[in-house]
């Protein structure tokens, strides 16, 4: 299968099965293909995206009651799957990109397939199925704006997977302060990844930008509203996980001083 079938595939399958399918082969990079911007997934009937209002999400409070929790988790895959949906995207509407920023995608989709199996297998520990319960599609609601490479690193890698540093943390130990150790070690497997993808978003930040920026300057310039660098983060802030990865010190005070008032 060619690289690019693959991607579509992800993208607009009505299977969620074909969706989390792992490439039969290795990245290519001396394969070429065309610029595509598709507008938005192919989803089976029991994960069409709904109105964030019709799928609202319990606060991490919910986390000490298990029907509560259920629907956490639920919200969970279904974050990881449109971020695999949105790296399967990129890697179509970025086609002209350097081979290795298409390699970084390429690998990254793969880890959120794994990762969305691993929220699935959990909630089917809890007999529900992916499609319980209504879903949004915060993620594709961005796709306008994102129009280059720069653009999407600094919405899907530096901003969505950056809060998501923190918020694994937290949700992590909500779980195991109520005694669910296996959601806890699941959610920590997904911090680790999380990580390298804000590190991911890190490196092209600073390949992409202009030489004369910041690269604070740089983030800032390439998200657009409502994105913006208080998104960047958890109710809680943990920027010694931002320093291990090799963030500069600038860029994570500005995340940590953001807030919603600017």
């Amino acid at each position: 299968m060619k690289l690019d079938t693959f991607a579509r595939s992800i993208i607009l399958s009505p299977k969620l099965s074909e969706k989390l399918q792992r490439y039969p082969g290795k990245f290519d990079p001396s394969y070429s293909y065309s610029v595509e911007r598709i507008l938005s997934p192919g989803r089976p009937e029991n994960l069409q995206i709904q109105k964030a209002q019709k799928a609202s999400v319990p606060s991490i409070k919910g986390m000490s009651d298990l029907q509560q929790r259920k629907r956490i988790i639920h919200a969970f895959a279904n974050h990881e799957l449109q971020a695999a949906e949105l790296y399967a995207w990129a890697l179509l509407a970025f086609a002209d990109a350097p081979s290795e920023f298409r390699s970084d995608l390429f690998q990254i989709l793969e880890e959120e397939q794994r990762h969305t199996k691993m929220y699935i297998a959990r909630l089917k520990s809890w007999g529900i199925q992916l499609g319980d319960y209504p879903v949004s599609g915060y993620f594709w609601n961005k796709i306008p704006s994102l129009l280059t490479p720069l653009h999407f690193v600094c919405a899907m890698a530096l901003t969505f997977e950056n809060a998501n540093i923190d918020h694994t943390i937290d949700f992590a130990k909500a779980a195991l302060q109520v005694g669910d150790e296996r959601t806890s070690s699941i959610i920590d497997v997904i911090h680790k990844d999380e990580k390298k993808h804000v590190q991911f978003g890190w490196k092209w930040l600073l390949r992409f930008k202009k030489p004369e920026q910041t690269a604070s300057e740089a983030y800032c310039e390439n998200i657009s509203w409502p994105l913006q660098p208080h998104l960047a983060k958890g109710n809680s802030f943990y920027p010694e996980k931002r320093h291990e990865i090799g963030l500069s010190t600038d860029f994570i005070e500005l995340i940590e001083q953001a807030s919603r008032k600017q």
